[in-house]
């Protein structure tokens, strides 16, 4: 493909008993963006439900790998190779525990923060040089098991913020594709909801 492509995989886990989870928002993302974009073509490819978005002049493939969460490197390892995707144009939507409900946090690289579905990616892609989007759900209460507690829905409060979040996202990645990982690190790193 050419540097106008972009894959964004979104991260989760398939089935219906965790369509509203916490790690599940990474799909939720994707389900947001798709729906902004207006994105054709829903398939299933390298384990992962993939749609075709444009945004300017951008070609976004919309990715939500099938494989279960601690095994999403096989999905995306399979897409960025099949549309030869470059790290510098894929970006990982995932959720995350050590940043606060409602904020964002984007970074060029790293390690997965306890994440094991960006683990396993990075595994798989033999690198730590790949964009992420991180999308906060807080810690869990009290001594509840982090496990446990990313498996819930969220609370009937959280879900009265989710849309306005999802939307942020999606403006993040947007900015992404058009201007650069730098541009959308400085516009929406930091900023938390209203």
């Amino acid at each position: 493909m050419t540097e106008n492509t972009f894959l964004i995989a979104g991260l989760g886990n398939p089935g219906r008993e965790y369509k509203d989870n916490r790690h599940n928002v990474g799909f939720m993302m994707i389900d947001r963006i798709a729906v902004r974009l207006n994105a054709r073509g829903m398939k299933v490819q390298s384990k992962a439900i993939v749609m075709d978005a444009r945004h300017e002049d951008r070609k976004l493939i919309l990715a939500k790998p099938q494989t279960f969460m601690n095994l999403s490197g096989q999905s995306v390892q399979g897409l960025a190779h099949f549309y030869k995707i470059s790290t510098e144009n894929l970006m990982i939507l995932s959720d995350d525990l050590d940043i606060p409900f409602g904020a964002i946090r984007i970074r060029a690289s790293g390690g997965p923060g306890g994440q094991r579905g960006l683990g396993s990616i990075l595994e798989k892609l033999g690198t730590k040089d790949v964009p992420r989007l991180r999308i906060g759900i807080g810690r869990p209460p009290g001594r509840m098991d982090p496990a446990a507690y990313v498996l819930q829905n969220f609370s009937r409060d959280e879900v009265k913020e989710l849309s306005n979040i999802l939307d942020r996202g999606a403006d993040a990645v947007f900015e992404f594709v058009t201007y650069g990982l730098n541009a959308a690190m400085n516009k929406f790193n930091g900023e938390v909801k209203d």
